[in-house]
């Protein structure tokens, strides 16, 4: 969800502007999602990167979590959508990890949809994590070097509970992916606009999933065999 900071810039207003104008679009992506019966929608809202920007604008958005948090509680539990998180939790402020833990305990019985915030997240950070765990069954004689496949890693990272990506979507511009997901997504389909979040809408979403419903996924595979 990239261009708050740009959006607000060029209407001359501070950042934080646009990242409380970000939130709007947050809100009409989880409930088109919701609608077109998208089981998992996963959010980039904070990498471990972002602790590097100004005091002030961490702050600011952390804030903003939390009052984002207590405000769509209701749109949520109205709409049956599970809230979930992934990324290093614990660094998070102690308010926004206690009312984010109250929110996802609260949703978790519901069953419409799975919504994730990558909050604090990097993806190199839990590759990393998930070593580390590996290697220390590896150690201590649970698991043997010779069964570590491709199930035994995605049980060690953050998104165990959720489906490899199908479509990823990147606004703004930017063509890169900023350290997201880069295990999960190795065969999502790439979609880049140059839309700034702020102004990302309902059409802007569509106008993705159609453009992915055009592509032909080949996992390797040739279109004869496809066909």
């Amino acid at each position: 969800m990239d261009g708050n900071g740009r959006w607000a810039k060029q209407k001359g207003l501070i950042r934080a502007i646009g990242h409380e104008n970000g939130t709007k679009s947050v809100r009409e992506t989880v409930e088109t999602c919701a609608e077109l019966g998208i089981e998992n929608l996963t959010l980039y809202a904070f990498s471990t990167e972002n602790w590097n920007r100004p005091k002030l604008e961490v702050d600011t958005l952390m804030k903003l979590l939390v009052s984002s948090l207590k405000k769509e509680i209701k749109t949520l539990q109205d709409n049956n959508i599970k809230l979930n998180a992934i990324g290093c939790l614990t660094s998070l402020p102690k308010k926004v990890f206690k009312e984010l833990q109250e929110v996802i305990t609260k949703t978790e019985h519901n069953t419409r949809m799975t919504l994730t915030l990558a909050l604090s997240y990097g993806s190199r950070e839990e590759l990393i994590s998930a070593v580390k765990e590996i290697s220390n069954k590896v150690k201590n004689n649970i698991i043997s070097s010779e069964s570590i496949d491709e199930s035994v890693i995605n049980k060690h990272l953050y998104t165990q509970n959720l489906p490899d990506v199908d479509l990823l979507i990147r606004t703004s511009g930017e063509q890169r992916i900023s350290n997201f997901l880069l295990w999960q997504i190795a065969y999502a389909e790439l979609y880049f606009t140059d839309v700034l979040w702020p102004d990302f809408t309902k059409q802007q979403l569509y106008d993705a999933i159609i453009d992915y419903q055009k592509r032909e996924r080949r996992f390797g595979k040739t279109s004869e065999q496809l066909s």
